[in-house]
């Protein structure tokens, strides 16, 4: 930690705000760590360039990411505590050496500051050539093949900021190039946001299915959904697979290596046959097995793409 609570600034209505800067690859451990004590909830600023005159912005991957994350300061001694439990874990991490993780930072920030302070982070991002994610409170000059996503994140994970993110919407787009996803039906387990059922729908797709473990998720993927105008054609609801709903034509999973591989049983029953999955979220090092445990339940998987040491793979279930 480089500095500690300010025990005067204790009132009702304050945070502490924890923040890490991190490798973009090891953001995703340093918000797990922060998400055990952040009830506030945690975001992550991922470094970025404005371009477009300062209407869009270009991902920079060889700078570290901000995690930051929230802990109630009413109780002095309980943020310090929450605090240094953070530093003890953070620490442990940095001892490996993995990835280049920096110091604990630590300030008071009062409501008032700190309901709107996190949109700062999250700028207008193009990803691939169409699909632009538009935070609402920015502007975006609309070009005439753009399929813009108005988007409020909350604290729900799918800003489209994150490489898993980035490469599943790629990837729709090349499926929609493709004619693949045209009157298509459409499953996505783990919607957070609710991201990329809104894409899959706007880039035509008959109707769309999330599914999330957080309630918050299905908020907001529900709310998503209205302000993209597409409220009737994506639901969303507290659940996981299996679903209990018809096969899907196109299967979107933006998981974790872990969970990909043990779901993948249940992954394949909830895809038609002759349908598509597409599943994000695998670190390069457990690529082979995630092949190795689609491939046993009955997957074919044809496709990858990879930005930095994420990869995503698009697989088919024999008809």
């Amino acid at each position: 930690m480089t500095r500690s609570a300010e025990a005067g600034q204790d009132a009702a209505g304050a945070w502490l705000e924890l923040s890490v800067e991190a490798d973009l690859e090891a953001v995703e451990v340093v918000s797990e760590i922060l998400s055990r004590v952040a009830t506030g909830g945690t975001s992550v600023e991922s470094p970025f360039d404005l371009v477009d005159e300062g209407l869009g912005a270009r991902i920079d991957p060889s700078r570290p990411a901000v995690v930051r994350g929230y802990v109630p300061a009413r109780d002095a001694s309980t943020a310090e505590a929450a605090a240094a439990e953070v530093a003890v874990a953070l620490g442990h991490l940095q001892a490996f050496g993995l990835r280049p993780i920096g110091d604990l930072r630590t300030r008071v920030v009062h409501e008032a500051d700190w309901a709107d302070a996190w949109k700062a982070h999250f700028p207008v991002l193009r990803v691939a050539r169409r699909i632009v994610i538009r935070p609402t409170w920015r502007r975006h000059r609309r070009a005439p093949a753009d399929v813009v996503l108005a988007l409020d994140p909350g604290m729900a994970f799918g800003t489209g900021l994150h490489p898993t993110t980035r490469l599943c919407l790629a990837m729709l787009e090349e499926l929609d190039d493709r004619g693949a996803l045209e009157g298509a039906r459409v499953l996505d387990v783990g919607c957070g946001s609710g991201i990329l059922a809104i894409a899959a729908v706007r880039l035509g797709a008959a109707s769309a299915l999330g599914v999330d473990t957080d309630p918050i998720a299905i908020e907001a993927t529900a709310a998503n959904a209205r302000r993209n105008s597409v409220a009737r054609r994506v639901r969303a609801r507290t659940g996981s697979v299996p679903t209990a709903e018809p096969p899907a034509d196109l299967v979107l999973a933006n998981l974790v290596a872990g969970l990909l591989i043990a779901l993948a049983p249940e992954l394949r029953d909830e895809v038609r046959a002759g349908g598509t999955l597409l599943a994000s979220g695998i670190f390069v090092d457990r690529e082979d097995d995630v092949r190795s445990a689609f491939g046993a339940a009955g997957f074919e998987t044809i496709r990858r793409t990879a930005e930095g040491d994420w990869v995503a793979l698009e697989a088919r279930r024999p008809a």
